[in-house]
């Protein structure tokens, strides 16, 4: 695989001590390639997306990324305060998402959901929202996950047309954002092929 793959391209070898440095993990895999990022598409006020509002951490966001990606979703906006989608642990984390989808950093979040023509769902705690599994999640949706701490901004919340919360009977009162991601997007999988 690795053979045909090179075929044709150029190779550096490089001393092991710098491919330790250039490596982000411990024990690097002794490859390393350069990929241009992708140019963003306009991004598409009628089709699903996912929006991310100031979500930190590296790992989350690439997993949130490659979700969005496997729930066939094409598009993500970062607001302000998002890890970078480029960074080497968000790419690790996505898992090559990043170039199955339009994303955009830095994005004008409020903007977008008052432009947006579906439905714009947030994911909150909140006593007004309705059970994820007693909503008609049939699209386009754009789909709000908040930071790992805060949730979703309020005037974002505000802007939603759509609240969910995902119902837990157990003995904890939230979930990490990637989780509840894929809790609703794979919700949302189902609702459309049932």
């Amino acid at each position: 695989e690795i053979a045909r793959f090179v075929a044709g391209r150029e190779i550096t070898v490089i001393a092991d001590a710098l491919m330790r440095d250039l490596g982000i993990v411990e024990t690097p895999s002794g490859l390393v390639g350069v990929a241009a990022i992708p140019k963003r598409a306009a991004v598409d006020p009628a089709k699903d997306a996912i929006l991310l509002d100031g979500v930190q951490d590296p790992g989350n966001v690439g997993t949130l990324l490659r979700t969005a990606a496997a729930a066939g979703i094409g598009q993500t906006l970062l607001g302000p305060g998002c890890a970078s989608a480029w960074s080497p642990k968000v790419l690790r984390a996505g898992q090559g998402a990043q170039f199955a989808m339009n994303v955009v950093e830095e994005a004008d979040l409020a903007g977008f959901m008052a432009g947006y023509r579906g439905t714009s769902v947030a994911t909150t705690l909140g006593a007004d929202a309705c059970s994820l599994y007693a909503a008609g999640l049939d699209g386009p949706l754009a789909w709000i996950f908040g930071a790992e701490g805060q949730g979703v901004r309020p005037e974002l919340l505000a802007a939603a047309r759509l609240c969910v919360h995902i119902p837990m009977p157990g003995a904890v009162e939230s979930l990490n954002v990637a989780a509840a991601a894929a809790v609703c997007l794979f919700e949302m999988v189902r609702q459309r092929s049932a």
